[in-house]
C-alpha cells in the first residue's frame, strides 16, 4: 500500500467509539459518537435513510436525510444529553 493510500484510510476511519455519516446535498462527513445510536431521535432519523436510501452495499456511505444546520443543531442537542 502506498504512502498517500495509506494517509487516506486514516482519514476516512473514523476513531473507535464513533461512526461516520454524510449529510446534505454536499454531502458533509461528519464523526459521530456511537452513544448516539441509543437515542430514539437519531434512530428515527437511521430509518427515514434506510426508507428513502435503503441499503446500497456498493457505497458504503451512510447518508442521512437532513440538511446540515439541522443536523449540527441535531447533534449537539444529543452531546448535551450524553454528557
Amino acid at each position: 500500500m502506498t504512502r498517500r493510500k495509506e494517509e487516506a484510510d486514516k482519514r476516512s476511519r473514523a476513531p473507535k467509539g464513533h461512526f461516520v455519516v454524510y449529510v446534505g446535498s454536499e454531502m458533509t462527513r461528519f464523526v459521530i459518537p456511537t452513544s448516539f445510536l441509543k437515542n430514539p431521535i437519531f434512530q428515527q432519523l437511521l430509518d427515514k435513510a434506510a426508507e428513502e436510501y435503503g441499503f446500497n452495499t456498493q457505497d458504503s456511505r451512510l447518508l442521512l436525510p437532513c440538511d446540515e444546520s439541522t443536523f449540527q443543531s441535531l447533534i449537539q442537542d444529543l452531546a448535551k444529553q450524553c454528557s
